[in-house]
């Protein structure tokens, strides 16, 4: 699950290291307490819309710029959670159609070509 408090505390984090400021630096200047601003950047704290307005003073980077990063990498993260979804469900496509009837006698050969080498075939023998 994406969680949008994380992105944003990584976005505030990576405009403060940017400019090579600490913490309590943006804190001080931002009013808000060390220990509250560290949790906002670790995505355990939602940050308020005043908050976010005040950090974002403190660090002199607009709001808009803030979000549109935060925008960004929600996109690249839905992308990433999208392939992930995706490619944990191809493997079994081939197989859906490919089940073969059941043979009728005990000794009765069916092929079956194998998805990744169709050069390749296997036999099987119903017992």
């Amino acid at each position: 699950m994406i969680l949008l408090r994380r992105l944003l505390g990584d976005v505030l984090r990576r405009q403060r290291q940017r400019q090579g400021r600490t913490l309590r630096e943006v804190s001080s200047s931002a009013r808000v307490s060390l220990g509250y601003l560290s949790e906002v950047e670790r995505g355990q704290k939602e940050a308020s819309s005043e908050l976010l307005s005040a950090i974002c003073d403190a660090l002199d980077v607009p709001m808009s710029e803030v979000m549109r990063e935060v925008s960004d990498d929600l996109a690249l993260a839905e992308l990433a959670e999208s392939a992930a979804v995706e490619s944990a469900v191809a493997p079994m496509r081939p197989l859906l159609g490919a089940v073969p009837s059941v043979p009728s006698g005990p000794d009765e050969r069916v092929t079956i070509k194998a998805p990744k080498a169709p050069t390749e075939a296997v036999d099987v023998v119903a017992a």
